[in-house]
């Protein structure tokens, strides 16, 4: 071990007594490769499979938690007892270098395209006619139905049951997506959440939803108290010109969901690592470990393509995320820890505009993949 890198690759503990070997994570990302039914099969296995000592901690792709929240074509499905089988497999090969693997639990609210397609509907606390600029995917965009009373409840069980499917599969842990505009992201922001009921309305009731579903999932974990929950956000939000919540606003959630209890919080942010917000002289990172103290632990992403910026970026969380430098490197860390961090690979063609790159990733991930090989 590099001393310059001895940090790095310093394992880490979670409060709950879980750890992870090395302090970096193999971000969530849109990567196409269940089956079309969300399945698991070889092309899941072999994503996965390659990546399985990227990191100390690996995260999954979004699994649907209902398939009205299915947001794209061959996602992760976790929905059904039927897939745990799957889920299984791909929890032994991503955990085959002693790695932690954790599922992302999602529904994806008013940008579930899929759901649009095949069901003719999207859910969304608020049933408005949004304005194209308020969609991840202006193209894509159609009015959501308002979820009654019933359907709110029926959400938060489904979470919990992707989290017990998870665990049953033999993941170590879950990450419950309350970020980039899906459904728990909507009912947080003032802009998406129109309703007067307890589910919205002032801040302390626009942060209702997502609470709610991070104790539903640690009732329904509990049997397994080393079993990990993470919290992923984005920490500001502006659609169409309407600030739909704050910096300060997104502090007062994480407050509240690091005193409900989880192992870590994980911000979502696509400038760079140390970028701030406005009118803050802390970064993003900062400014959400600073709240968190020490009730969990925090995540970081955004701008790491080198062993020395995730190095500097340890100064802004204690975990570090790898996206796409883990599509272009699999074994990023492992080559840290071998003492070859030259070796890293880079590669202009794949550092370019995130959409852009999972566009083409969409098309056709085999061939991505495949070409990516190459790189």
């Amino acid at each position: 071990m590099t001393d310059q890198y001895k940090k790095l690759l310093t394992s880490l503990k979670f409060n709950n007594g879980q750890s992870i070997k090395y302090r970096t994570c193999l971000t969530p990302m849109v990567t196409y490769v269940a089956e079309k039914d969300g399945s698991i099969g070889d092309l899941a296995l072999k994503f996965y499979g390659d990546r399985s000592d990227v990191a100390g901690l690996l995260i999954t792709g979004a699994a649907n938690v209902v398939q009205a929240g299915k947001a794209y074509e061959r996602q992760i499905n976790i929905s059904d007892d039927k897939y745990i089988s799957g889920l299984t497999r791909l929890a032994k090969v991503m955990k085959a270098d002693g790695n932690k693997a954790v599922v992302q639990l999602h529904h994806g609210g008013k940008e579930a395209m899929w759901a649009q397609e095949n069901f003719g509907h999207v859910e969304s606390p608020s049933g408005i006619d949004f304005p194209a600029e308020a969609y991840t995917f202006p193209s894509d965009m159609y009015q959501p139905e308002e979820l009654t009373e019933t359907r709110i409840l029926e959400i938060i069980a489904a979470f919990a049951a992707g989290a017990k499917r998870a665990m049953e599969a033999g993941f170590d842990g879950v990450e419950i997506h309350g970020a980039n505009q899906y459904l728990l992201q909507s009912f947080f922001s003032a802009y998406t959440n129109r309703r007067t009921d307890k589910w919205g309305g002032s801040l302390e009731k626009r942060m209702r939803f997502p609470i709610e579903v991070v104790k539903a999932v640690k009732e329904a974990t509990k049997e397994r108290p080393d079993f990990i929950i993470g919290y992923r956000f984005s920490p500001e939000e502006t659609l169409a010109g309407k600030v739909g919540y704050t910096m300060e606003d997104s502090l007062q959630l994480v407050d509240k969901i690091a005193d409900v209890g989880v192992s870590y919080i994980h911000t979502s942010i696509f400038s760079h690592f140390d970028a701030k917000p406005k009118g803050y002289s802390q970064s993003f990172g900062e400014l959400v470990k600073n709240k968190v103290g020490d009730r969990a632990k925090t995540i970081i992403v955004s701008g790491v393509h080198t062993a020395d910026d995730a190095k500097e970026a340890l100064d802004h969380a204690d975990i570090i995320a790898l996206g796409r430098e883990a599509l272009v490197e699999p074994q990023f860390t492992k080559k840290i820890a071998e003492g070859k961090p030259e070796e890293i690979k880079r590669s202009a063609k794949y550092e370019q505009d995130t959409n852009l790159l999972f566009t083409e990733l969409g098309k056709d991930p085999a061939k991505f993949f495949e070409e990516l090989d190459k790189v």
